[in-house]
């Protein structure tokens, strides 16, 4: 939608334009995306049919929402989306401070500049991201980095400290008519959290010695773990049950979810297969469910994004150690993502120094489902043969993948190794190596072959 042209009240008083609060908007908006069958949250998986229809519910209600769940299950994600909610373009009196519409001023100075100018009073346009702010809650925010101060300038410049346009307003008056977003707000400290009752009430601000009595047209959207009511902090009482909803969140139950947001977040530098990105979901989902990790932390999603990334600089840095001209990711690059994510994971106290066995262990279980998932039904039997007769398989990180296929046991007229490429969709010579090598796993891990690993190679035999 092109910004459009009105330029005065005048303006946009005669081109029919109505004014709506931010609720009234979200929830047009929101029924009509609905009614048209379009998604109003993009890029969002795994809530479909439990976060989601909490969430519409509570957005049709007007209701101000906090987001309880475990870190890097998409809570910022999903408050983000909310702007997309908004109308696109929405009018301000040109100059506000806080952004009020030319319909309904609520400050002192645009009461009195829209008394002067009548419809010549001259507006601009706001696009919907600028109507979404965000606060990540600290220890040490303030009231006036909240709501607002005095500000000594003004003061400085003549006016009478009991001028309320000595006022420098904060983040949540700056979101008038938009959407006010708080980030872990257990961390903020309860007398900060005292000062957003009446925001999220009476819908007014209290500076200082001030009362105004600003109407604020601000929906207010929160996150929180669930762990931070009696670890850093809590939410207080009375601001607890000015929410009008409370929604739990959580990671994905289903694997295609946990996949499609490892696909979606994650910035990968090198061609990374659809196997290696199912085997970290399958890992990232056991760890969750594992009793040794420390599911009160839990296994954040970021935990899975980083391990794909961390796969693919592996497949890179061997491309370019090696000479390869296309940089493909093996199995045996998941080594490599275990070694640097162990940091990521909170054991339970009583695994102490089984931190590493744990991960392990857990990463063959992975594989092999991996493995059952996709080649169950081909015959191994002629690989299994040549292998215990005494060939041997080479691979690891100093090992391209022309060097993996070179190093295959011959199989006469078989069609094996073009039946596992074909199962993982493999066409290259990068591909094709990383399913092979797949399936020589698999082999391992259901004790058909042997493995050893050492110098940077991994021998099948």
């Amino acid at each position: 939608m092109m910004r459009p042209t009105a330029a005065t009240v005048g303006e946009l008083r005669a081109s029919g334009h109505v004014h709506t609060s931010v609720r009234e908007e979200i929830r047009a908006n929101l029924l009509a995306a609905l009614r048209e069958g379009r998604d109003p949250w993009p890029g969002i998986h795994g809530f479909d049919d439990t976060v989601i229809p909490q969430l519409e519910r509570a957005l049709i209600a007007g209701h101000d929402i906090v987001l309880l769940g475990e870190r890097g299950q998409g809570k910022t994600r999903l408050l983000r989306t909310l702007q997309g909610l908004l109308d696109e373009w929405s009018p301000v009196i040109d100059g506000s401070e806080i952004g009020e519409h030319p319909f309904e001023p609520i400050t002192v100075a645009s009461k009195r500049r829209a008394a002067d100018e009548g419809d010549d009073l001259p507006i601009t346009w706001r696009h919907r991201d600028e109507r979404y702010v965000e606060k990540l809650a600290t220890p040490d925010t303030s009231v006036a980095d909240l709501i607002g101060d005095v500000d000594p300038m003004k003061v400085a410049e003549g006016r009478a400290l009991g001028d309320p346009e000595t006022i420098h307003f904060g983040l949540v008056p700056r979101g008038h008519r938009g959407i006010v977003a708080i980030n872990e707000l257990p961390d903020l400290a309860e007398r900060i959290q005292v000062a957003m009752l009446n925001v999220m009430e009476e819908r007014d601000i209290q500076i200082r010695g001030y009362v105004l009595r600003l109407p604020l047209d601000v929906l207010v959207v929160a996150t929180a773990n669930p762990e931070d009511y009696t670890n850093r902090g809590r939410i207080i009482t009375p601001l607890k049950d000015r929410f009008g909803a409370e929604i739990r969140t959580h990671y994905p139950t289903e694997l295609k979810d946990e996949v499609a947001v490892i696909r979606q977040e994650a910035l990968l530098h090198a061609v990374v297969p659809d196997h290696l990105i199912e085997i970290l979901a399958r890992f990232t989902t056991a760890l969750r469910e594992s009793s040794s990790v420390d599911q009160r932390s839990g296994v954040s999603a970021r935990f899975a994004i980083a391990g794909a990334e961390t796969v693919a600089a592996s497949a890179l840095h061997r491309a370019a150690r090696q000479g390869e001209h296309e940089a493909v990711a093996r199995p045996v690059d998941l080594e490599t993502a275990v070694d640097v994510l162990a940091g990521k994971i909170e054991f339970e106290s009583g695994e102490e120094g089984r931190e590493d066995e744990i991960l392990d262990h857990l990463l063959r279980l992975a594989t092999a489902e991996t493995v059952r998932a996709h080649l169950t039904g081909i015959d191994f039997r002629l690989l299994v043969e040549a292998i215990q007769g005494g060939a041997m398989v080479t691979t690891g990180e100093h090992v391209t993948a022309r060097d993996v296929l070179e190093g295959l046991p011959p199989l006469g007229e078989s069609e094996l190794y073009d039946d596992i490429a074909n199962r993982l969709n493999a066409t290259n010579d990068g591909e094709r190596a990383a399913a092979i090598e797949l399936a020589l796993e698999g082999l391992y891990l259901s004790r058909r072959i042997s493995k050893e690993s050492g110098g940077g190679e991994t021998i099948y035999g």
